[in-house]
């Protein structure tokens, strides 16, 4: 939130006027962000460069600006601060959805706005020796962690948002519940990891039952599921997949509980292990993803199949990872090998 001396609903005598009549800015983003079902990560990434917006126009109240702002800022943003594309568009889209749905303010023809070209980028895909050599490398929770993003092709938060009801062991399946874009997906789960995954949740039931014991074992959920059922919290089959190790207090209800592992340790591990493997290939949790859909194509499953366990909205996504399918320099021999091999 902007404090009080950067609100720009403030600045002026009129704006204090309102103001009580009216939400802050940014408490207006977040309801908006909110009834629209958008992620607390989400949220807090609008609010931000909302923030950087005004503080870049010398709090300014957007009301008061408009498309030519926006292109100064956004020309800012990529000659001065040098971000990408990606990162370009992304401050774009929010403020955009600033303007359309908490203002209600029409900001002229968008195609007038520049937008930056996003660059073709093709991802970065672990051979099958180099995934071997890097698994090894980890152990316990981190291998089981790093093992179901490559075999199940998952995001690195959706392993860890996985709670216990949504492992299958008899059909084989994980469900991925609330996955990008707000959508649920069935992805496989193979027999190779079924062992050491149920090996994994009998000390989770264990550690469980201990704080269940103690007074605590209760963990958030999702909504106001906990109000419409209050002993949920509690119960086994909505506990974590991968609980931190230390108990946590809610803040606000000054209870203790586990939370899933926090994103850092994993991604430390995986960065970690690639250094000591000796894989030079820029690799990180996201990494093994790639790999899972590049080596499915490989195998010479259909696209559609691949787009279903990935989860992506459209075919044309999953399409990138069709590169591994078009021989491109290895179906070309080099005329030097050519002239080499002549003078031998």
């Amino acid at each position: 939130m902007f404090a009080d001396s950067d609100n720009p609903l403030q600045i002026s005598a009129t704006s204090r006027e309102v103001q009580t009549h009216s939400p802050k800015l940014l408490e207006s983003l977040r309801q908006a962000l909110f009834v629209r079902h958008y992620s607390n990560r989400t949220t807090d990434t609008c609010c931000s460069w909302v923030k950087r917006y005004v503080h870049f126009h010398n709090l300014r109240h957007p009301k008061e600006m408009g498309e030519q702002e926006i292109n100064a800022y956004l020309t800012h943003l990529a000659v001065a601060e040098k971000l990408s594309s990606s990162t370009q568009n992304q401050a774009l889209s929010v403020l955009l959805f600033l303007y359309r749905h908490v203002i209600g303010k029409e900001i002229g023809d968008i195609e007038n706005v520049i937008r930056a070209r996003k660059p073709v980028r093709l991802p970065v895909v672990l051979t099958c020796d180099e995934l071997k050599a890097l698994l090894v490398l980890l152990t316990g929770e981190r291998w089981l962690m790093a093992s179901l993003m490559y075999v199940a092709g998952l995001r690195l938060m959706e392993c860890l948002r996985l709670r216990v009801q949504d492992i299958d062991f008899s059909r084989n399946e994980i469900l991925v519940r609330d996955g990008k874009g707000a959508k649920d997906r069935i992805t496989m789960l193979p027999e190779s990891l079924k062992k050491p995954l149920g090996d994994h949740l009998k000390n989770v039931k264990s550690i469980h039952d201990k704080d269940l014991a103690e007074g605590w074992g209760r963990v958030l959920l999702p909504g106001a599921l906990d109000r419409k059922y209050p002993n949920a919290p509690a119960e086994w089959r909505w506990q974590w997949v991968f609980p931190q190790e230390h108990r946590g207090k809610n803040t606000k209800t000054g209870e203790e509980g586990r939370h899933h592992m926090h994103e850092t340790i994993i991604h430390r591990a995986v960065k970690d292990a690639v250094s000591r493997a000796g894989i030079v290939k820029h690799a990180g949790c996201h990494t093994f993803r790639h790999s899972f859909a590049t080596h499915l194509l490989e195998a010479g499953y259909d696209i559609r199949t691949i787009q279903e366990l990935m989860g992506h909205k459209d075919v044309s996504t999953t399409m990138v990872y069709t590169h591994v399918l078009n021989k491109g320099g290895h179906g070309v021999k080099s005329p030097v090998d050519t002239f080499i091999t002549g003078i031998d």
